[in-house]
């Protein structure tokens, strides 16, 4: 998490985009889950959950969590991984995701790619 704002409600900006890595989120919409989170009024202390981009509709959804979020505070979406594969975009030059395998045996996970500003640059030409 990279920010967290005030504007009549709290609003946490994530270091990912709605609409440039969650597309699903804004087309279905889709509320994906959320570890350790839960729905409006589930539990105490709400957040609205902003991507990183300029686009005003950036917003990935209201969540309650059991404690404040704090910046720097990793949050893990599951159930992402079809539509966020095939349909995330760079725009605005925002990073893509990197891809990771995680072993449930071993407990541990593998970067299987990550991408860089360069594979923004590679896509315009």
């Amino acid at each position: 998490m990279l920010d967290i704002i005030n504007n009549g409600r709290d609003i946490a900006i994530l270091d990912t985009s709605a609409s440039a890595h969650m597309p699903d989120v804004i087309e279905m919409p889709y509320r994906p889950p959320l570890m350790g989170g839960g729905g409006v009024g589930e539990f105490e202390c709400l957040y609205r959950l902003g991507g990183n981009t300029c686009l005003a509709g950036d917003v990935i959804g209201d969540y309650s969590f059991k404690e404040p979020l704090k910046v720097g505070d990793k949050l893990v979406f599951g159930d992402m991984a079809i539509y966020t594969m095939v349909k995330n975009t760079t725009f605005n030059g925002v990073q893509l995701p990197a891809i990771y395998i995680y072993n449930s045996t071993s407990k541990s996970l593998r970067l299987v790619r990550d991408f860089s500003y360069a594979d923004f640059k590679n896509r315009l030409s």
